[in-house]
């Protein structure tokens, strides 16, 4: 984790279609039912929430450089902005009431990673691709010789496994 940061996060990379998400998703579910507050982070190239005809969008075409949609349940941002802000400003900006923010791909960021593996992807895992020092484990769903990269193996099938090894390693 970055010195200039105390938001506690961890990434879960992979290449496209392997599971990231499912994965996410069944840990934000394990962690929340031990009781901890967990935020979730989705690292995308392109989206837009702000559709035309929506109040929102007319508001945010009209020059607003912020725009706040809240009901009873939910709260929704959307922000302008020129270029696109590093991760650690926004998970200081936007996380900080959190225990443990999951960040769902930002194979480049310098979040600690988890990489997650299908094995019928056949495919090369990133943490050999790259020099980044930033992974942490990989959560595999079959067995994989990594003892050249001194990363410990996780069970993509045990979301419980994966939470336990998050509440150790972070929380």
């Amino acid at each position: 984790m970055p010195e200039n940061t105390s938001v506690k996060a961890v990434s879960f990379v992979a290449k496209s279609g392997t599971g990231k998400t499912t994965l996410v998703a069944q840990v934000i579910r394990e962690l929340s039912s031990r009781g901890y507050r967990v935020g979730a982070y989705k690292a995308s190239q392109h989206f837009d929430i702000d559709q035309p005809g929506k109040d929102s969008y007319r508001m945010t075409e009209a020059g607003a450089v912020l725009t706040m949609i809240n009901s009873p349940e939910k709260l929704a941002l959307i922000q302008s902005e020129p270029t696109r802000l590093d991760i650690e400003a926004l998970l200081l900006r936007y996380f900080s009431e959190v225990d443990i923010v999951l960040v769902e791909g930002d194979k480049w960021g310098p979040l600690p990673k988890i990489e997650v593996c299908r094995c019928q992807k056949k495919e090369t895992l990133l943490c050999r691709e790259s020099v980044d020092s930033s992974y942490v484990a990989i959560a595999s769903d079959c067995s994989i010789d990594v003892a050249d990269l001194d990363l410990p193996v996780l069970d993509l099938s045990s979301p419980l496994q994966v939470a336990d090894f998050i509440v150790a390693t972070f929380l």
